[in-house]
């Protein structure tokens, strides 16, 4: 059996990850064998590095079939795809219900494995001859990986650069997701972001073609401001560090809505202190959404909650790969949805160091590595 050598990124799970040569096996029956042509950099793979096992990063990217199993049957050769981690088996009970990103069998992290899978699942990958996981299934930080074949969309746009596509797979589909298929954002409705970052510049972004009329973006960091507003933001508000739960942020977005709050509110920031932020923004019978994940243990306050409030914790944007990934790039190729201007830097994988450290510091809306 022939194995491919590459490079990959690979983290000893203790906050260290190295580049160094792993070895991919030939695909089994339902695996695809994809080129990696660009790498999205998420603020989740930072993170890994610190989750006490061994494997390799990322888990946003988009490149080219290199090779298909003998049962793959909607790729071939040299087709051009979009990687997506939330990867559906199809016939579970959350599957059928159409909550495919929450797949009972297959997910990262809701799974009956609950995470274990995503970092050591489906095997074909080996490093100094012994197994190694790939981050979310998929291990995009790597020239080439092997992943199921429901991992894949296919990337029909030619315009649509690698890049580009590339951050559809976590950062886009979740911000979009959150306010289409989640909160499901009405037209002249009023929505406040918390956070304007990779995710919360699509949740603006969203906001936009769902035709709300009062988009209020909200961070403490100043420059963000214009790529917010290029997003669709309509007003923004400067936040302080020492603003605890964003108190004093709510009362100028309540001057703004002319005393009331705001119909939806998205934190897209992943502080745990800012959990129930969304909460001080709506108004009686708002939703209040929390966009990234956290999964901490906070303490809120129940009087947030007055009266009929709704909040809610939806994963990756409620993902239906082969439902949402067309859609958005289809709003790409109609001119609706920015994706190639997210993309504000891109770099080596040898650059890997800086990539992270531009992301800690908020210097990009969105970072790719490019093979």
């Amino acid at each position: 059996m022939n194995k491919i050598k590459c490079q990959a990124a690979i983290t000893n799970g203790k906050g260290e990850f190295i580049i160094d040569e792993v070895e991919i096996a030939e695909p089994k029956a339902d695996e695809v064998l994809v080129k990696i042509k660009a790498a999205g950099i998420c603020h989740t793979d930072f993170d890994s590095l610190n989750w006490n096992r061994q494997m390799i990063l990322g888990h946003e990217g988009a490149g080219i079939v290199y090779k298909v199993g003998t049962g793959v049957k909607t790729f071939s050769e040299g087709d051009p795809v979009i990687l997506n981690w939330a990867i559906p088996c199809g016939h579970c009970f959350q599957c059928k219900a159409g909550n495919q990103h929450i797949c009972e069998n297959n997910s990262p992290v809701t799974g009956i494995n609950n995470g274990i899978s995503g970092h050591a699942h489906f095997g074909g990958t080996t490093y100094k001859a012994e197994n190694i996981g790939r981050s979310f299934n998929l291990g995009t930080l790597s020239e080439y990986t092997l992943v199921k074949e429901a991992a894949l969309v296919k990337k029909y746009s030619k315009k649509l650069s690698f890049p580009a596509a590339s951050i559809i797979g976590c950062g886009v589909m979740t911000g979009y997701g959150s306010v289409i298929n989640a909160a499901k954002v009405k037209a002249g409705s009023s929505v406040v972001v918390i956070g304007a970052g990779g995710v919360g510049l699509n949740v603006i972004q969203a906001s936009r073609l769902s035709q709300a009329k009062e988009i209020i973006a909200i961070d403490i960091k100043e420059s963000r401001f214009e790529m917010a507003k290029r997003m669709g933001a309509t007003n923004v508000i400067l936040a302080h560090k020492n603003d605890k739960g964003l108190i004093e942020a709510s009362k100028k977005v309540k001057e703004f809505l002319n005393g009331g709050g705001a119909d939806y509110a998205f934190e897209c920031t992943a502080i745990p202190a800012l959990g129930a932020a969304p909460l001080t923004m709506v108004r009686n019978a708002g939703t209040a959404v929390q966009v990234s994940g956290i999964e901490d243990e906070i303490n809120i306050d129940m009087n947030l909650f007055e009266w009929d409030k709704i909040y809610i914790n939806p994963l990756y944007g409620k993902c239906r790969p082969q439902i949402d990934f067309p859609a958005i790039i289809d709003h790409y190729e109609n001119n609706n949805l920015l994706l190639e201007e997210l993309v504000t830097k891109t770099y080596a994988l040898s650059e890997l160091d800086t990539a992270f450290d531009d992301l800690v510091n908020g210097r990009n809306a969105k970072g790719a590595i490019e093979f």
